[in-house]
């Protein structure tokens, strides 16, 4: 029986633009926490480090999106090798800033300048979809691009923190500003898988957030994120109450671990259920699989909950991914799938701000409510959500009888 993952790669180039990608997109898990140590070393500040990991959050949320429109727009070999240039730039000054001592507000500037980092598992799927569009072939590239992306966040903060600690503070987002460079001028210059231009409208186009069923999968992901944050966080937090810090890396990878596995097996399945009762199915399954997060007492029950809650993530990411590439245009493509990464990532930063403050106040047990609540609400937006695309396909099949 043919490797359904070694079939994707027989598309000529593929090989090629999947390792650059590599590369290219793991300085987004690499940034935030390499600031953050960067910082906690010269200015010895956690506020100072936070707030200035937050704005580079913030910014990439905000300005991600609209690169991603403008490589709709442009194609990715106008706007990548820009967009990556001012981010490099950004993060060669906010570490020159922080060796020479410069104002608290110069470093804020640059961290928000270092935000135009495109989103480059955004730009990976759209070279997927162009290669398999309305092919079964693709739900396999998505999901070995949702392993990819969690392989990315399984290396990128480790290798971050340690270039810092090991090497000098600057060392990391460094590190994550060459990589960037090097990544995204490699796939650039792979010019035969790059998506076709097929924007040509003139004037001020509308968000693809205005399309139906857009705000609820923006939702769905931002919950998904919650999730993972809060997971993170209370992993090094409970690792550290039960006496073994070092315990937290363990859980980390069990999440990661059953993500992967999960994703995986996946994208080899053969559904006949439509997209949108199978993202329910799947929420049902995140929503269920954090309630056993509530019992735990010891770091093996702790690693085998998060395992069991790991295994829902990639499959929802990959679901959604799909219902994006069939439900938003083929010229704003990036855009859609763009907003989908961002949502997730503003989930995770603001779920682990949110279990923080559960746990400061209230204690580690308590911050696992914060997952559970938020695999509720991803249960919840995809329910009408559902019910909304299925109306509306009954409603095209009997247009088109």
């Amino acid at each position: 029986m043919p490797n359904p993952y070694r079939e994707l790669f027989k598309a000529p180039g593929a090989a090629g633009f999947v390792l650059a990608g590599a590369v290219a997109r793991l300085p987004l898990p690499m940034i935030g926490i390499g600031i953050i140590t960067m910082l906690s070393q010269v200015r010895g500040a956690y506020t100072l480090a936070g707030a200035v990991a937050a704005t580079f959050a913030l910014a990439t949320a905000l300005l991600a999106p609209r690169i991603s429109r403008l490589v709709d727009r442009y194609g990715q070999g106008k706007v990548l090798p820009v967009a990556a240039c001012i981010c490099v730039l950004a993060l060669a000054g906010l570490s020159a800033s922080v060796h020479w001592g410069a104002p608290d507000w110069v470093l804020f500037v640059f961290a928000a300048l270092a935000g135009s980092l495109p989103s480059m598992p955004a730009m990976i799927r759209a070279r997927w979809t162009e290669i398999y569009r309305d092919r079964p072939e693709l739900r396999t590239a998505y999901a070995l691009e949702s392993v990819a992306d969690e392989l990315s966040f399984i290396v990128g903060p480790p290798l971050a923190v340690g270039l810092c600690v090991g090497l000098f503070p600057q060392a990391g987002p460094l590190a994550a500003a060459l990589l960037l460079a090097v990544g995204v001028t490699a796939f650039v210059m792979q010019r035969a898988t790059a998506p076709a231009v097929r924007f040509h409208e003139s004037g001020r186009q509308a968000s693809v957030l205005r399309l139906p069923g857009m705000l609820p999968l923006l939702a769905m992901m931002s919950a998904m994120g919650v999730i993972v944050g809060t997971i993170d966080v209370l992993s090094v937090a409970f690792a550290r109450q039960q006496g073994f810090p070092a315990g937290a890396s363990l859980v980390l990878s069990a999440y990661a671990l059953g993500s992967c596995v999960a994703g995986l097996v996946f994208g080899v399945l053969k559904f006949q259920m439509p997209l949108a009762r199978l993202l329910v199915l799947a929420a049902a399954v995140t929503a269920f699989t954090t309630l056993p997060l509530l019992l735990v007492n010891d770091l093996l029950g702790l690693s085998l909950g998060v395992l069991v809650a790991g295994l829902s993530f990639a499959p929802t990411m990959i679901i959604a991914m799909a219902l994006v590439e069939s439900s938003v245009p083929a010229s704003r493509l990036t855009e859609g799938l763009t907003w989908l990464v961002t949502g997730l990532g503003a989930g995770v930063a603001a779920g682990a701000a949110m279990a923080g403050w559960v746990v400061d106040h209230y204690g580690v047990g308590a911050g696992f409510w914060t997952a559970a609540g938020a695999g509720a609400i991803v249960l919840l937006v995809a329910l009408p959500g559902a019910r909304r695309r299925t109306a509306g396909d009954a409603q095209a099949q009997e247009a088109g009888c």
